[in-house]
């Protein structure tokens, strides 16, 4: 049936028109909501389902394919005579309420989670759909709702452009409230609340709009789509696929650029947003003027071959050689800008034409005979399912399968594809060119911007933010992609090797590096009696793990490791100084961030190690949280003992503290190893044990005396300690020395993750020198914590004595 032309429809669609303003403000509002809620339970979720490649898909895949659902299922299962407004007020009340559900849920999830024993991709699905299928049905479902208020026509539907870019105009409000100050400031549960406020407010103001005007819904006949807009459904979700594959690249190559701190990742987030929602607007205002909406649909395709091919221009050959040294500004703030606008140059042309393509698929397909919601639901839904192909593919895959290079090159070809989708089939000309001459011309255009596409630059993945200040400075000799991390090895002119990831160096052959490795190895299986079974968690260059498999008495050594191209790497290059742990036979490695295999292993462990990135890199500060310790605490056997890394470089003493800190809270006689750099500080060890233990010096210098020792004393020897009293001379303090230096100090929670906002602010600072003196100043030797013979014990007291003046006593 044709739609009527009743004066009560006009006055409805007039009340539309009218309001027009206002509905932009609750989408505002809306998509502000919906970007704190993803932060927040992506961040939930990572802490119980873990962070390794397989659980982001799950999440990322459960959050879309919710959206998906909800824009497609909810015009099949909404009555159309319901007012609008009142089921879009609906629908934020129950994602409200979903939050507040999802926030107090997770962890009684994790807890049963966890109690399982075993952690397969199914069991990480049921989790995820759990707690975010049901809020995000509702969030996919919102812009349907509303779709019905205006007529299925390219003018009227053109007004739903608006309202999807004012829904994120709201995203970009909302991952910079979040990534900037809800969540550095205060926490995850805040940060929901103001979610939840969010959608209250929106879903009262929809309220008080419905009341003041008037709905008469219009009949519509449920016709069978033409052909030609199934071919729309299929350009604008290939337009998906190409919008979301290149935003894990780009964010990938960003993060390396800028350091991959949460506050890259927000500034990212709202940049390619910004571009989606000016997109939007301005692909509604053509669409309300064109009367060709297909043919511009697929010139926005076309020029996406261009805007991806100067992406990736810039990120691989251009940004990362031009002269900024982020060390020369110690103002985070002043980086944030530089790095803001860096990221504008090359996102946002993408992300601009990302964002056009969605009105004007809506005015290619729109008649007057559709139900606006279904219209609506099902560009989204084919739109979002374009957008999990291409995450999930990219991320698990192509990336590590074929290189960012090859991909990106792919992603022209898609679009291309897309493009004459649009144009070849309506159009028998175009600037006077018959098909076939505009296909040989798009094929000789797509191979030239094929050819810009630079292979992935080993200088930004080796040296990230400091790119530009390295050039020539180390041989590159190894570049690799893999699911979760970007790796590199190099060679100093000196012949030393070095370990690259999260775009600097995390282990190296320099001495002082060297030393640290060996002590978080040596330390974690000298100081328990029976260390038989060790866990380390990251294996970087190997050497931690290298260092804990050659004690004769370590039976079993599990390396957690969540990047599988690391073990290769460190197997290829520093076998020499890893003592080839990865082939040793005692080794077994382990595909997982360290958490969660921790969280889920069926056995306890008389020893651990911890070696992660850098507590700035989004989300190392998971493995220095007061529950992660107690969790560690609680697999430790009786006797044992747990070691952790932290540094004192390329970070601040607030971060430091915080650390520190938090580990005190579980570990309160924990105490402090130094390693030093021309007698300054450099960076530390932490040891803790679940039952505090003094150290017998004694016995730990007769196990090194020991023939079958013989591989750990020279292990030591090459580190410069040659006795158990020039390892323990190292000692740098006890938490309950500490307790005035910590005063005021941030614990690291869970619901805060805390310690990865005030080490991002910092890691541009060179304070290495001023936290140790400051640490040092309360350092005084312990009485109570080693033991043996009086002899050793004053040897050790006169090799720890020049740190006690080195503060000052």
């Amino acid at each position: 049936m044709k739609k009527s032309n009743s004066p009560s429809l006009s006055n409805a669609l007039s009340d539309a028109q009218r309001w027009l303003p206002a509905l932009l403000l609750l989408f505002v509002g809306s998509g502000g909501a919906a970007l704190i809620y993803e932060i927040v339970w992506f961040q939930l979720l990572q802490l119980v389902i873990g962070s390794s490649a397989v659980s982001l898909g799950v999440l990322l895949g459960t959050f879309m394919g919710g959206m998906c659902l909800g824009s497609f299922l909810l015009p099949r299962f909404v009555d159309a005579r319901r007012h609008p407004l009142r089921v879009y007020a609906g629908l934020e009340l129950g994602i409200a309420c979903c939050g507040v559900l999802v926030l107090l849920g997770v962890p009684l999830i994790g807890g049963a989670y966890t109690a399982l024993g075993f952690s397969g991709p199914i069991v990480r699905a049921i989790v995820a759909g759990v707690c975010l299928l049901p809020p995000t049905l509702l969030m996919g479902a919102t812009l349907p709702a509303v779709a019905r208020w205006v007529e299925a026509t390219p003018q009227g539907v053109s007004w739903l452009g608006f309202f999807y870019g004012g829904n994120i105009a709201g995203a970009v409000l909302g991952s910079l409230l979040t990534g900037f100050y809800l969540l550095r400031v205060y926490d995850l549960a805040t940060a929901t609340m103001v979610a939840v406020a969010l959608n209250v407010i929106v879903a009262l103001l929809a309220l008080g709009i419905a009341k003041k005007t008037s709905y008469e819904p219009r009949e519509v006949a449920d016709a069978e789509q033409p052909r030609g807009d199934k071919i729309v459904y299929v350009t604008i979700a290939l337009s998906g696929l190409t919008a979301l594959a290149a935003e894990v690249i780009w964010t990938r190559n960003l993060s390396l650029l800028f350091g991959g701190t949460v506050y890259t990742f927000a500034l990212i987030l709202a940049v390619f947003l910004l571009g989606l929602g000016l997109g939007s607007s301005f692909g509604s205002k053509i669409a309300q003027q064109t009367s060709r909406p297909r043919f511009m649909l697929g010139w926005c395709q076309l020029l996406l071959c261009v805007a991806l091919a100067w992406a990736a221009y810039m990120m691989g050959a251009s940004m990362p050689y031009w002269p900024i040294n982020p060390s020369l500004s110690t103002a985070p703030w002043f980086t944030f800008q530089l790095d803001f606008v860096r990221c504008l140059w090359a996102v946002l042309p993408g992300a601009v034409l990302w964002g056009m393509s969605f009105p004007l698929a809506l005015a290619a397909v729109a008649t007057r005979e559709q139900d606006t919601g279904r219209l609506v639901g099902g560009v989204y839904a084919a739109n979002t399912v374009g957008a999990i192909v291409g995450a999930l593919s990219t991320s698990l895959l192509l990336v590590a399968w074929v290189g960012s290079q090859r991909a990106q090159q792919m992603l022209i070809v898609i679009a291309a594809s897309a493009a004459l989708l649009m144009l070849m089939p309506k159009s028998k000309t175009i600037f006077r060119l018959k098909p076939l001459s505009l296909l040989l011309a798009a094929t000789c255009g797509v191979i030239l911007l094929l050819l810009t596409v630079p292979p992935v630059s080993g200088l930004l993945v080796a040296e990230g933010r400091h790119a530009a200040t390295q050039i020539g400075r180390n041989e590159i000799v190894y570049v690799g992609e893999g699911t979760m991390a970007s790796v590199a090895v190099t060679r100093t002119r000196d012949g030393l090797l070095q370990y690259h990831n999260a775009g600097k160096v995390q282990a190296s052959s320099k001495v002082e590096d060297m030393r640290l490795q060996r002590m978080l190895g040596h330390l974690t299986t000298l100081l328990p009696a029976n260390p038989r079974s060790v866990l380390v968690i990251g294996c970087g260059a190997g050497v931690t793990a290298g260092a804990v498999s050659i004690d004769p008495q370590v039976e079993r050594v599990t390396i957690a490791e969540i990047e599988p191209l690391v073990p290769k790497a460190a197997s290829t290059y520093f076998g020499k100084y890893n003592h080839a742990v990865i082939s040793n036979p005692k080794v077994q490695i382990k595909l997982d961030d360290g958490r969660h295999y921790l969280l889920t292993a069926p056995e306890k462990f008389d020893a651990i190690t911890s070696d992660p990135l850098d507590p700035w890199v989004k989300g190392a500060a998971m493995l220095y949280t007061k529950e992660f310790f107690e969790v560690v605490k609680r697999r430790l056997n009786p006797g044992g003992v747990v070691t952790i890394f932290v540094q004192l470089y390329q970070t601040s003493e607030a971060a430091v503290k915080s650390e520190l800190a938090t580990f005190f809270e579980v570990f309160p006689e924990g105490v402090v190893w130094s390693n030093t750099q021309d007698g300054e500080g450099y960076d530390l060890v932490l040891m803790g044990q679940p039952e505090a233990m003094p150290i017998n010096v004694d016995a730990v210098e007769a196990r090194l005396q020991r023939p079958e020792y013989a591989a750990v004393a020279q292990s030591l020897r090459e580190v410069g300690f040659r006795s158990a009293v020039d390892l323990f001379s190292t000692y740098a303090g006890q938490g309950t020395d500490l307790t005035a230096w910590r005063q005021g100090a941030a614990i690291n929670w869970d619901r805060s993750l805390r310690l990865q906002y005030l080490a991002g602010l910092g890691l541009n600072l060179d304070e290495s020198f001023t936290i140790y003196r400051n640490l040092m100043k309360h350092n005084r030797y312990p009485e109570k914590l080693f033991i043996g013979s009086e002899e050793r014990l004053q040897t050790l007291r006169k090799a720890i004595a020049p740190s006690m003046n080195y503060s000052g006593q």
